[in-house]
């Protein structure tokens, strides 16, 4: 459940301004101490708190923020997509503790542009920040982050991809696959819409597991199209489930960040959080 007492929204507070600072800085580390005072708490709580609800200390976690993150990510836990494939991963398969179960709309539901379509949206707390949440009776068909871009930024944008749909806020009916998705267990059902250029290219993306990443190149020879590596670029910034379909593991070839449709801040945020876990969970 994502229901939060008043301690759960204090402390998101505390964490998203300590992260904020943290990314502002640049790479450049910031001690327990200067990051507890700016934030007008003790080293010992803050620590605590900052533990709790990223999964690993403060410190470690600004190893993880660094800028050469991503390059440090290719040459050590770069999968190659055929491997990946070769493993059995899929979009309609196990994907780690995450169960999707994937449905596509049809040709002509895409030509209607959700005309008759209702659509259900909510706001849920993250590791990331705030999340915007859309679906269907059918399931998942969108997720944003509004950090970066704000409410009405990251609501527009999600909106504009069904505009003949009717929208009603009712978080409630979607907190479980919210829920499942952040948790990485359970099911989340996916209802997406794209062109089937876009569908192979989000299908390629959920075959990489969390920890690591790929490149657009990658990408692009996976689904059988070596030259269209900007097309792949184009489609991973296109993808309406952001998080769910990971395509912030989509990076370029020389190991630089390249771009994502919620901020790098973000995009950088998600590598460290999810490397951190990995190693922690390798080491237990």
């Amino acid at each position: 459940m994502l229901t939060e007492t008043n301690d759960d929204r204090y402390h998101y507070g505390v964490i998203a301004r300590a992260l904020t600072l943290i990314d502002a800085e640049g790479g450049t580390a910031m001690t327990l101490d200067d990051l507890a005072a700016r934030l007008s708490m003790s080293p010992a709580h803050f620590q605590r708190v900052f533990s709790r609800w990223v999964g690993v200390s403060p410190k470690r976690y600004q190893q993880y923020l660094t800028i050469d993150l991503a390059r440090r990510l290719l040459a050590d836990r770069h999968t190659l997509l055929d491997t990946a494939a070769e493993a059995g991963l899929s979009g309609t398969g196990r994907l780690h503790d995450l169960f999707l179960r994937w449905e596509a709309m049809s040709p002509g539901d895409y030509a209607r542009a959700g005309e008759g379509l209702g659509v259900r949206y909510g706001w849920f707390p993250s590791p990331f920040g705030e999340a915007l949440a859309m679906g269907t009776e059918r399931g998942l068909c969108g997720m944003a982050f509004t950090a970066e871009t704000g409410r009405d930024a990251a609501f527009a944008d999600l909106a504009a991809r069904w505009p003949r749909a009717r929208f009603d806020e009712a978080p409630a009916t979607l907190e479980p696959w919210v829920t499942a998705a952040f948790a990485q267990a359970g099911e989340a059902r996916l209802h997406l819409i794209g062109a089937p250029f876009q569908i192979k290219v989000w299908e390629a993306l959920l075959t990489i597991p969390s920890g690591h990443v790929t490149t657009y190149s990658d990408i692009a020879g996976a689904i059988g199209n070596p030259r269209a590596v900007r097309a792949v670029g184009t489609a991973v910034g296109r993808n309406p489930v952001s998080w769910l379909i990971p395509c912030h593991r989509a990076i370029r070839k020389s190991g630089g960040l390249g771009g994502y449709h919620w901020g790098l801040p973000v995009k950088r945020a998600m590598l460290a959080w999810e490397t951190a876990r990995a190693e922690a969970e390798g080491a237990a």
